[in-house]
């Protein structure tokens, strides 16, 4: 494998994580989104809160974005708090990739201010579960008949990182 490296994301970022977002929501099944976003949806998410949240991007020798990862405020968490999305590019999971962009986003979250990381994870998605364990997340609570925009029930597994 190629060597990767991460970054703080940017700008000039947003496409290529928009396109590897989009082609895990049309996948299916291991994010709550359902709709596509566009660059200018994924901007107003990433780059909105700069002052609360960061994203880091993964990349590959040749500048291809290969995994993204945010943190910042959500919902009704605690100003301590801070949420956590994880996306990597479809088949390239399990290969360090998530790994190296934890690492930015922990010091990145405790730049922040922020103490403890929340995950909100769909319990049928084995593969996040997983990775938020091997990141030594602890659960602390579910949420169940959680009703996604196309009408799908799905319940969710709350795992918490104290930083």
């Amino acid at each position: 494998m190629s060597q990767i490296t991460v970054q703080k994301g940017s700008a000039a970022d947003l496409r290529q994580t928009a396109e590897l977002l989009n082609e895990i929501i049309a996948i299916g099944g291991t994010t709550a989104l359902i709709d596509p976003l566009s660059r200018e949806e994924i901007s107003g998410w990433l780059l909105g809160e700069p002052d609360r949240s960061v994203w880091h991007v993964a990349m590959d020798t040749g500048g291809k974005v290969l995994g993204f990862q945010w943190v910042g405020p959500f919902g009704s968490l605690p100003p301590e708090a801070c949420e956590i999305g994880t996306f990597v590019k479809a088949g390239r999971t399990g290969l360090g990739i998530g790994s190296k962009l934890f690492e930015a986003t922990k010091s990145a979250a405790r730049t922040l201010g922020y103490d403890w990381i929340n995950a909100e994870i769909r319990a049928d998605n084995t593969g996040g579960l997983a990775y938020y364990q091997s990141r030594s997340f602890e659960d602390y609570g579910r949420k169940d008949g959680v009703v996604l925009q196309d009408g799908t029930e799905v319940s969710k597994v709350l795992k918490r990182y104290n930083l």
